[in-house]
């Protein structure tokens, strides 16, 4: 699934294509598109009528746009899912053949807004806002590593409370946000940290290093727009991210270590997969009885 690097590529583009754009019409192509606006496709397409999208905002993998003009604040959030792409296309461009929902402005600027789903895991939906600008329905998700109000003391502590391996807290939305499976294991191959480390063993300095890391591969990949494995993750011109070829763990099974040439391994975790050095990341020694 998209991480921050390829939403927050999506989100600039949007600030580019539509933020300011006053809505003229919104065509919903297949009901699973707007599932998670509960009131149906005819409400949805008709409360974003008419209003003014406001610049686009993220925070960790979640993506939404402001819409109003008044003191009714909502926002529309997308969920990318495994294959959703929003893309902004000119008003005669061919239907993609996935097209789930159509949005169209009130301005001359022969552009509209597509959400195109092959697998139609996400969607988009209307929320109210939180006081702070954020949809109601992820106010509990943490900030992220590059968001300036990320506290960085604050993570380490919740670290050492949570009793967890690394990869799973670095995981945990409810701790750190926009950081996912193909980030955590170049991250941790960077700190030289196996993936089942307990969170309990990390010193404050030993933390800030890996945040350091964190904080330089997601800057790495958003540099050139993040990671595309298949034509499913792209921007909002339909251009492929390039991280991929820059990896250093994740994938990279067989293949030698670009630090000390051990062949990387990959294990099963969770209903994913785990890349490591078995040689840099040492798994950590048993706990004796």
């Amino acid at each position: 699934m998209p991480e921050l690097p390829e939403v927050e590529v999506v989100r600039r583009g949007l600030e580019s294509w539509v933020s300011g754009r006053t809505v003229d019409d919104v065509t919903v192509l297949h009901p699973r598109a707007v599932r998670r606006h509960l009131a149906g496709a005819a409400d949805f397409a008709a409360r974003m009528a008419g209003r003014r999208v406001g610049v686009a905002q993220r925070r960790g993998k979640y993506l939404w746009l402001p819409l109003g003009d008044d003191a009714e604040g909502f926002a529309v959030l997308a969920h990318l899912g495994m294959s959703g792409q929003l893309l902004v296309r000119p008003q005669e461009a061919p239907d993609e053949k996935h097209l789930r929902i159509r949005v169209r402005f009130k301005d001359s600027a022969g552009t509209e807004l597509r959400f195109v789903d092959q697998r139609t895991f996400g969607g988009l939906s209307l929320h109210p806002t939180t006081p702070d600008g954020l949809p109601g329905v992820i106010a509990h998700i943490a900030c992220d590593p590059l968001d300036p109000a990320f506290d960085d003391a604050a993570f380490h502590s919740a670290l050492r409370a949570k009793r967890t391996t690394i990869k799973r807290a670095l995981l945990d939305q409810s701790l750190i946000s926009g950081v996912g499976n193909i980030y955590a294991d170049e991250a941790l191959w960077r700190a030289r940290l196996h993936y089942d480390r307990p969170t309990g063993t990390l010193t404050r300095p030993r933390t800030a290093e890996l945040l350091g890391h964190i904080r330089d591969v997601l800057n790495a990949a958003l540099a050139v727009g993040g990671t595309s494995f298949d034509s499913l993750y792209v921007n909002v011109n339909g251009e492929s991210g390039y991280f991929d070829r820059a990896l250093d763990a994740y994938g990279r099974e067989d293949e030698p270590c670009r630090r000390c040439g051990t062949p990387m391994r990959r294990r099963t975790w969770t209903n994913r997969s785990s890349y490591f050095c078995p040689h840099c990341q040492r798994p950590p020694r048993p706990r004796s009885r």
